[in-house]
């Protein structure tokens, strides 16, 4: 019976473990450094789970290497993801969007069955509160050490995840694995995270939701566009249309600009046009009010301060040129870019080790045979949305194959 080493007892590595171990011929020991396993799984989809999306493509995907994703998402796709979890006793729920969700919104559920799988596997041996600290190369196999104990195996697979969220187990430790071993990595960023920008407007809007178009542009350069929730921070924006931006902030560099257009739907001149209605039925109204049923109350008092509008103007007297520029505030509310918040506060980690260095159809080591990787410690991360998730499944499960 042949030892295979995991190490990393996330959603990789246990997805990795488990189909491992289908070969009965496989004797599976499986590292964790925390106290328990899949702790940051806990934490995904805010509690939720977001555990794939039904509307995955490769195109969800960033990486040095863009098409490595293809063979491990066609080999392991959304339906076949589904139907395994669906075996282990998972129901889950799919929303108009495409995210699934267990039935039980809660991460809790998608853990539970993750654990009763691997504790119905004789041949798995969990190993928690044990970090790898040592993997070198050896006679017919590798050396595995921890604090504990030296394991001798005949494969590793590496699927330590990445330093995004180091409160829930975020580290460097796969890419310091790997690199001793001939690997390379490329420049890490937090992606999937808070924007941190200039916060005089923010501050007043804490906690504040709008429906917006947003624009990242690094001077006239458009970076990245996408459209959805945001949500004002004491620092700056969040929510899940600023995550979408965020890895092109986050390697953007200098000079970055973000605008929201918080009436997408509508063109500036139709904006206009319902300002000058409002203050031809209420001139009595003062200019703090002028947006109100059209915006957030604290949104729309914003815009008049943002356009240095007096706010106990009388409508009566706002000139069409001020309406205009309202109207035009409600359209391109601009916020200069300081960059984002740092990894403990990021759900994923844009780079990793590089995948180049190993094959796409089978996830091992081009440099070290025997030696496979998966999930977030190679340079893949996906947009907001469970993609994230779907790149553990899929390449655990690829790597758990181990080339068969």
């Amino acid at each position: 019976m042949s030892t295979i080493a995991i190490i990393g007892a996330g959603a990789s590595g246990m997805m990795a473990a488990i189909t491992a171990a289908e070969n009965g011929a496989h004797r599976v020991l499986l590292f964790e450094r925390q106290a328990r396993a899949g702790r940051k799984l806990l934490s995904t989809g805010n509690g939720r789970c977001n555990l794939t999306n039904e509307g995955m493509t490769p195109e969800n995907y960033h990486s040095e290497t863009p098409d490595f994703v293809r063979p491990a998402l066609a080999a392991f796709p959304v339906a076949d993801t589904l139907d395994w979890f669906h075996a282990l006793g998972l129901l889950t729920v799919t929303e108009p969007s495409g995210r699934v969700y267990p039935l039980s919104d809660s991460a809790n559920s998608v853990l539970d069955v993750l654990r009763f799988a691997i504790e119905g596997k004789e041949n798995i041996t969990l190993l928690t509160g044990q970090p790898v600290l040592r993997l070198a190369r050896i006679s017919g196999g590798f050396r595995v050490e921890t604090e504990q104990e030296t394991y001798a195996c005949d494969n590793v697979i590496v699927a330590c995840g990445g330093m995004a969220g180091a409160k829930v187990g975020g580290v460097k430790d796969g890419y310091a694995l790997l690199q001793s071993l001939g690997h390379s990595r490329t420049a890490l960023h937090p992606a999937l995270v808070q924007l941190t920008t200039e916060t005089d407007f923010p501050k007043a809007l804490k906690g504040v939701r709008a429906d917006a178009r947003l624009t990242l542009a690094q001077k006239r350069t458009v970076l990245a566009r996408t459209e959805g929730e945001v949500q004002f921070t004491e620092k700056g924006v969040s929510g899940p249309a600023v995550f979408d931006l965020s890895r092109a902030a986050s390697t953007g560099g200098e000079g970055l600009g973000l605008t929201l257009d918080f009436l997408r739907d509508y063109a500036i001149r139709d904006v206009f046009d319902r300002l000058c209605d409002r203050r031809k039925a209420a001139p009595q109204l003062t200019a703090e009010d002028l947006l109100t049923g059209m915006l957030h109350n604290r949104l729309g008092r914003t815009i008049i301060r943002y356009v240095n509008q007096k706010a106990d103007t009388p409508l009566s007297e706002l000139s069409d040129a001020a309406l205009k520029e309202i109207a035009r505030a409600c359209k391109g509310f601009s916020l200069p870019v300081r960059g984002t918040e740092g990894f403990d506060s990021a759900q994923v980690t844009a780079g990793g080790i590089r995948c180049a260095e190993f094959d796409a159809q089978t996830m091992e080591s081009r440099i070290v045979p025997g030696l496979f990787a998966c999930g977030e410690v190679l340079d893949v991360d996906g947009d907001c949305g469970g993609f994230n998730l779907q790149w553990a499944w899929s390449s655990g499960h690829l790597a758990g194959r181990l080339g068969k």
